[in-house]
């Protein structure tokens, strides 16, 4: 007897089928990711590629390339990279300088007191904040002080994601993630409030923190040490001078146990006063108008000073002025070759100025530092002069045979004035997006085109904020997501689940939810994932006969315990960056996190509502 297969039938394998083959895709990107068998980029487009072919193989699937290639239009991906514009633009103008300052200067002798404080206030914030933008602000003032006080960014850029969504996890307002299951919830008529979880989220937060702020640092790996910098740091000194003319903000500054106080980056060869030199040790000396200070410091001390206080613009002609107008001044470093014509001649700054439209800030002499002005000093081969100019004028220098312009060494300061203007942007633009008037992408948008048409950064600066890792996780994310669901195999997941809890106690039943979905968010979208497993949890409550709050606190709480992958949440993407984090890093560092506010929550959540364990 042969058996005729229905269309019913064959549609049934036909999707049985292609879940299989979507789950396989899943699971083998997430092998490579995690072993790192390939880029990831070259990993998630594979991926998309790969749910491509299912589709097409499969049509009665539903897997349509369209809806796969979404992801890189979807707005979380284009609200995370204006965020990341945004922050290149308040680190580009040093927007959140003078607060990493004042934090800086915060216990001087205990410097991981002062990051531990930062964390806590970032966690504070995210309570009653939108943790997305929070991170935001917080990213460059915690870069700031890591660097002050030479500590790798890598150990503490994932723990400032991970406690800013703890903090979210207190208060409905903490991410979009739990306004969106409120609002499938309050669709099903079930009213979620303000406060209806702080209890076990406040109770996750505090032990969740005491490991994010001890004990996650101690296995962040520093990747930054295996990481090439475009503009790699030296520590030699450049030799340069700076001229007292009327209202120099140095005027007026006294020595202090023989050092100038504002000057404790430079090293001070000599004070010189008319035909009188100082050298150091330096006795009550204050300085005057017409002094010219001879010193010796680093590149990144030299730039530093420039763009904050402005120490070499009243150098007369010799220093263009760094205004706002007149674009961003670039900084190179060239090797005077032997046979240069410059070769025995002075340092002439206002000839070289006139000349080739760029000023020679400073001299690298490796044989002896001399204690002449830089007019007296005569060039030798080998010398490596520090010079400043607009990006045309430094184009123009490249020609010379004089000069060897070392192109690894450019890098841009940024022109005085567009702090306050980055500032003004960065909040308008967290005002609009707390205050919902539009949504969060319309608002991160529009405040990334403020930044770039308002002169806070370029359009290269801007590009170099984009990670084409973060676009390309993203995308593939949301492309596994969506084969999922089209296939049936997000629902298929949930129902097991659910199925496979049948008979337990509602506490075990709680704490088995939020497991299933903390494990989930980190391989699915978080808001996807909480959107998904929000009316099961009401109709699994109606099932066995219990008020369906403390379910939708579990599903609420266990889409937030996104800490495993970078895909899991936002926060975790804007830091991966900033951190150079690789996909297996949250793996090993978010894993332990999943477990400990699961095992809290499994605790502290029964008890608080009342449900039998």
């Amino acid at each position: 007897m042969i058996e005729i297969f229905t269309d019913s039938n064959q549609l049934a394998i036909s999707n049985s089928l292609a879940m299989g083959l979507v789950f396989a895709v899943i699971v083998l990107t997430m092998v490579f990711y995690a072993m790192e068998l390939a880029a990831i980029e070259l990993v998630s487009l594979g991926a998309i590629v790969a749910l491509m072919l299912v589709g097409a193989l499969l049509p009665a699937s539903g897997i349509e390339p369209g809806e796969l290639l979404r992801g890189f239009s979807n707005p979380a991906l284009i609200t995370i990279l204006a965020l990341l514009v945004i922050g290149q633009g308040l680190i580009q103008t040093e927007a959140m300088a003078s607060l990493a300052e004042y934090l800086g200067n915060l216990w001087p002798k205990y410097p991981i007191l002062v990051v531990i404080f930062l964390l806590i206030i970032a966690g504070a914030a995210s309570s009653i904040v939108n943790n997305t933008p929070v991170v935001v602000v917080f990213i460059p003032v915690l870069a700031s002080i890591l660097k002050r006080r030479k500590i790798s960014s890598a150990k503490y850029m994932m723990p400032l994601s991970y406690i800013t969504i703890l903090g979210g996890m207190m208060t409905l307002l903490g991410s979009s993630t739990n306004l969106l299951a409120a609002g499938a919830a309050r669709e099903a008529g079930v009213e979620i409030g303000f406060f209806s979880f702080a209890v076990p989220g406040l109770a996750m937060a505090l032990v969740g923190g005491i490991y994010v702020l001890f004990i996650a640092p101690l296995f962040v790996p520093d990747n930054q040490k295996d990481t090439p910098s475009k503009n790699p740091s030296r520590s030699t000194q450049f030799l340069t001078e700076i001229r007292l003319t009327p209202g120099h903000p140095l005027i007026g500054d006294r020595t202090v146990a023989g050092m100038f106080p504002n000057l404790t980056s430079f090293t001070v060869r000599s004070v010189r006063r008319g035909l009188e030199d100082f050298l150091p040790p330096f006795d009550d000396i204050v300085l005057r108008t017409g002094d010219t200070l001879i010193i010796a410091a680093t590149r990144n001390a030299l730039t530093d000073a420039l763009k904050s206080w402005r120490a070499f613009e009243h150098n007369g002609d010799a220093t263009p002025a760094i205004a706002e107008g007149e674009g961003a001044i670039l900084l190179y470093e060239a090797l005077v070759p032997p046979g240069s014509r410059m070769v025995n001649n002075v340092v002439d700054q206002a000839g070289f100025a006139a000349l080739h439209e760029c000023t020679i800030l400073g001299i690298e002499r490796r044989s002896r530092m001399p204690r002449q002005t830089l007019s007296q000093i005569r060039i030798e081969a080998g010398d490596v002069l520090l010079i400043s100019g607009q990006r045309s004028a430094i184009s123009r220098l490249r020609g010379l045979r004089d000069l060897l312009v070392m192109e690894w060494s450019g890098t841009e300061v940024q022109p005085h004035g567009m702090a306050l203007k980055a500032q003004i942007i960065f909040i308008a633009t967290i005002a609009v997006i707390a205050s919902g008037v539009v949504p969060m992408v319309v608002a991160a948008v529009a405040g990334a085109f403020l930044m770039i048409g308002g002169g806070c950064l370029n359009v290269r600066q801007a590009a170099r904020a984009i990670d084409r890792k973060i676009v390309m996780l993203v995308a593939s994310s949301i492309a596994m997501a969506f084969a999922m669901s089209a296939t049936g195999g997000a629902d298929f997941i949930a129902q097991s689940a659910i199925n496979s809890l049948a008979g337990v106690s509602p506490g075990m039943f709680m704490a088995g939810l939020f497991l299933l979905v903390a494990v989930l968010t980190n391989f699915m979208s978080n808001n996807a994932t909480a959107i998904l497993f929000t009316p099961i949890a009401i109709a699994a409550a109606a099932e066995i006969g219990m008020d369906p709050l403390p379910l939708i606190v579990s599903v609420i709480l266990g889409a937030n315990a996104s800490f495993a992958t970078p895909i899991g949440y936002q926060t975790n993407l804007l830091v991966m960056g900033a951190g150079h984090y690789r996909f297996r890093d949250f793996i090993m560092v978010g894993s332990p996190l999943v477990i400990i506010v699961w095992i809290v929550f499994s605790i502290v959540a029964p008890w608080y509502y009342g449900v039998p364990f």
